[in-house]
């Protein structure tokens, strides 16, 4: 063989190598890292335009991946928030109302740990061990306190958490007791243990502990914060960085930092691993901030937590995928938490049926141009009386105690002009939409008391950015 041919057949060898690594490359399924804070300000990032709050490593991860202009959760708390997440459903299909469990009952059909997330409702752990991932839950579970909807029981093949939805960020003893079993740390099923570090930290390091011991296998990794929910405990040293904002404000920023640091050692655990390029992360929040109780700031939008105006419902979402999603970049589109299960399903190689009967979509055709249109043509809320529903740019609100309200949100995101008196045809169509869409849900297993209705009412006309004009 001449020195010519040797030299065409140590190309072709060298492109064939190069062909068949990109083909394995493309068919390793990507890992997943989900990180879901809990009751954070839609404004209180620097992504979102914040010159107040330090997020240095969520502000990179904007601008390595997609950043979600027009983000929703399914529910303005925090239960049934994550409920619509894992399951890629509205909640209120299976029972699952806007209220979390347990809570303050009136007569229901279930109470106290009675209440969780229905057992004949599969997770997006449950499908993505079909897939062959192995799976991790760090931090708050908020989906029942009994066993048997333990996250082990769930999908989730590692729990270093707690089972309630909110706890101290400092560990339990003599000086900081705790009433409530389920706010104990729990690793995997019944060891319950105390961590002498800041929780926020510690379950940041749980995390990278579960992606270093899996790295060589597919894992779906969950990092779900209880920051910066209350109580507002922050690590002093960290205060002592914001030192020009109240004492309120100086507490959240605080939180906001150290839970931002804490995300900065997880990405750099995938960076020393060499994982980030084929690893999916997501950041996002679970309903709007509580301004009430952690002065958390949800410019520009109107409302916080608990209630359907934007601000209760409208969350920060970011995603990377470096080896298949291009950087820097914004997709506008109105995309719900719902999305999500069926998105990742999909990314790691399996399939939704029919019968899985989602409410969530696909959204890899839409972020990579291959579809132009809305994911989604109308978005519903609801809780009880109170509901919201969303079709284009039209947004309706019901009430139980006024007339119904409409906002043309790509002019009016702070949900300021009132127009339903403008537009009573579309006041009626929408209605009779949102109505339809009730008639295919269950009936609530579990509600509130009446009372917390009206105190819900009381805070969105507290927190609006003032009271929406009539033109």
């Amino acid at each position: 063989m001449g020195s010519a041919q040797q030299s065409i057949m140590l190309r072709l060898t060298v492109l064939l190598s190069l062909l068949i690594s990109a083909v394995c490359s493309a068919q390793t399924p990507p890992n997943i890292l989900l990180i879901l804070s809990d009751d954070a300000g839609y404004a209180d990032f620097g992504f979102h335009g914040s010159q107040v709050m330090k997020t240095p490593h969520l502000d990179q991860l904007a601008k390595q991946g997609i950043q979600f202009t027009q983000a929703y959760v399914t529910a303005a708390v925090c239960g049934p928030s994550r409920a619509g997440l894992l399951t890629g459903r509205y909640q209120q299909k299976f029972g699952y109302e806007e209220n979390n469990v347990p809570g303050y009952m009136s007569s229901s059909e279930l109470t106290g740990d009675d209440m969780g997330l229905p057992l004949d409702q599969m997770t997006i752990a449950d499908h993505l061990k079909k897939q062959g991932y192995t799976t991790g839950l760090f931090g708050k579970w908020h989906m029942g306190n009994a066993d048997r909807f333990h996250p082990l029981k769930r999908g989730f093949d590692t729990f270093y958490g707690f089972r309630g939805g909110a706890r101290s960020y400092y560990e339990f003893n003599q000086d900081n007791v705790n009433t409530r079993q389920e706010d104990y740390l729990e690793r995997d099923f019944g060891n319950f243990e105390e961590s002498p570090k800041y929780l926020t930290d510690a379950l940041a390091d749980a995390t990278s502990a579960f992606i270093e011991a899996n790295q060589n296998q597919p894992f779906f990794a969950f990092l779900s914060f209880n920051a910066v929910h209350t109580p507002m405990e922050a690590d002093p040293a960290d205060r002592n960085r914001f030192p020009e904002l109240t004492p309120q404000r100086q507490t959240l920023a605080a939180m906001t930092f150290s839970m931002d640091r804490a995300i900065g050692r997880v990405l750099s655990k995938l960076d020393e691993l060499n994982l980030s390029a084929n690893t999916i992360v997501i950041y996002t929040n679970d309903n709007g901030g509580p301004s009430d109780t952690n002065y958390s700031d949800n410019t520009p939008l109107s409302g916080t937590k608990a209630n359907h105006l934007e601000g209760g419902i409208r969350v920060p979402m970011l995603m990377r995928w470096p080896s298949q999603l291009a950087a820097n970049r914004h997709y506008q589109f109105p995309v719900s938490t719902l999305d999500l299960l069926p998105t990742l399903i999909q990314a790691s190689g399996g399939t939704i049926s029919a019968n899985d009967d989602l409410d969530g979509v696909d959204l890899w055709p839409y972020l990579t141009g291959q579809r132009s249109s809305r994911p989604h043509p109308l978005l519903y809320w609801k809780k009880e009386n109170r509901a919201a529903i969303r079709s284009g740019d039209w947004k309706l609100l019901r009430f139980p105690d006024r007339p119904a309200e409409l906002y043309d949100l790509s002019s009016d995101i702070g949900e300021q002009h009132n127009l339903a008196q403008h537009h009573p045809a579309k006041v009626r169509q929408l209605y009779q939409q949102l109505f339809q869409w009730e008639l295919t849900l269950e009936r609530p297993k579990w509600q509130l008391k009446r009372v917390y209705e009206g105190k819900a009412m009381e805070r969105m006309d507290n927190y609006r950015r003032g009271q929406p004009a009539t033109e």
